[in-house]
């Protein structure tokens, strides 16, 4: 699996899908299906190369207090769109508040990863997101000329699930799903590191870093959180793009001819 990292210097996680093969052997076309994390505090340089690699939509997964908090960069000639993955306000940890959750984390080790499983269970299950996917693979197919850029806070999990339906629909084989969306621990790998220094210079106990580590980290398990839930509720991937989503034969078709080389 070769992996197309942007050239970005003020954006998390940054790639390009194209390259990766689809259906009937057809590659995914370069400079049109961008994920990364958030694009705030972009430098001039990063506006730049994005305006000039072809950008002409960005699409925000995150929630409201989070759009609202750290809101996007605007670039000129690029529409911003607000598609939020979750209700949840993402920037409070979870459910409560932020002391609640942040006591948690330093008596359970487990905490973290318990949460991401159900945020990733909720990704699938519940309405909203449902909804929200459905409504970005129309943009998507909306979108024939240009790049499209969607993002969440660091971009791999709301991120990483959207990639996952994305690649799914334009036939991607499914271990080369999985190794794209576990590809952004070794993006994140400095981000990690960086924050778990503060969180120790700060004081905090390992069960709290660790809990944070897991909750900047993809996982096997998480991503099988999510496809089990579609297994086991919806009766398998195929059934639940066409019921839940509502993924017609003709948008299929549509998101192939304009996303994969003839």
């Amino acid at each position: 699996m070769e992996v197309n990292i942007l050239p970005l210097r003020t954006v998390r996680n940054p790639r390009d899908l194209g390259g990766y093969v689809g259906i009937d052997g057809r590659k995914i076309k370069m400079h049109k299906l961008l994920r990364t994390g958030k694009v705030n505090k972009l430098s001039e340089h990063d506006k730049k190369f994005l305006q000039e690699y072809g950008l002409k939509k960005i699409i925000d997964l995150r929630s409201k207090q989070e759009r609202e908090k750290c809101p996007d960069d605007k670039i000129d000639g690029v529409e911003h769109l607000s598609i939020p993955l979750s209700e949840i306000d993402n920037t409070k940890g979870g459910k409560g508040n932020i002391e609640k959750t942040f006591a948690k984390y330093r008596k359970d080790p487990y905490a973290g990863f318990k949460m991401m499983c159900e945020r990733y269970h909720g990704h699938i299950y519940k309405e909203h997101a449902q909804n929200a996917m459905k409504k970005i693979l129309e943009t998507l197919v909306n979108t024939p000329n240009g790049a499209v850029l969607y993002h969440c806070s660091e971009g791999k999990d709301r991120t990483g699930l959207v990639t996952v339906m994305i690649l799914y629909l334009l036939g991607v084989d499914m271990e080369v799903i999985r190794q794209d969306y576990l590809y952004s621990n070794i993006m994140l790998n400095n981000y990690r590191a960086k924050r778990d220094i503060k969180f120790k210079e700060n004081g905090e106990n390992l069960t709290f870093r660790s809990n944070m580590r897991t909750l900047g980290s993809v996982s096997d398990a998480f991503l099988d959180t999510s496809l089990i839930t579609i297994e086991k509720e919806f009766g398998g991937m195929d059934k639940f793009i066409k019921n839940q989503l509502g993924v017609t034969p003709e948008l299929k078709e549509a998101l192939r001819d304009i996303y994969l080389e003839k």
